[in-house]
């Protein structure tokens, strides 16, 4: 199973972040959604679990949850805007993966045998940070990837 992962897109869904993602069976979108027409537009790529971040203040994107849990193939994905407000302890509670947003920097480390995974920023661009997304595959494991995209 391969799951896309986008965070951080202030309003912007590039179609360069769209055509990476098409193909994948499942979007998590880690928070700072922008507009809520941005989470419509993925729905038409695959389901979609989304959170909110801290610039999601006002309109249906303010309505989403501040975290959330799903399981996809087999194996439960924590979704929280800042990893700083991480409120449980994943490894206890049988948590995979942690995906996270805010930084706008990705990362891939795996923590006490949890996957902390960061997709970046696939929004406007900030400072010199790359624009990117990221991919999950659930086969025998997790494994975690980040794509730069190529924008204008």
């Amino acid at each position: 199973m391969v799951i896309g992962v986008i965070s951080d897109t202030h309003g912007l869904l590039r179609p360069e972040a769209v055509a990476a993602l098409r193909g994948v069976e499942h979007i998590l979108h880690a928070g700072d959604v922008g507009e809520f027409s941005i989470l419509e537009k993925l729905r038409e790529i695959a389901p979609v679990t989304a959170i909110r971040g801290n610039v999601d203040v006002a309109g249906r994107c303010a309505e989403l949850p501040a975290t959330d849990v799903v399981e996809l193939g087999g194996r439960l994905f924590y979704l929280v805007h800042s990893v700083r407000d991480l409120d449980i302890n994943p490894r206890v509670a049988g948590v995979a993966v942690v995906v996270s947003g805010h930084s706008h920097e990705a990362l891939v480390e795996v923590r006490d045998g949890v996957l902390f995974f960061n997709p970046g920023s696939a929004g406007p661009r900030r400072f010199s940070k790359p624009v990117t997304v990221g991919f999950l595959t659930v086969e025998d494991g997790v494994e975690a990837s980040v794509l730069e995209l190529v924008v204008g």
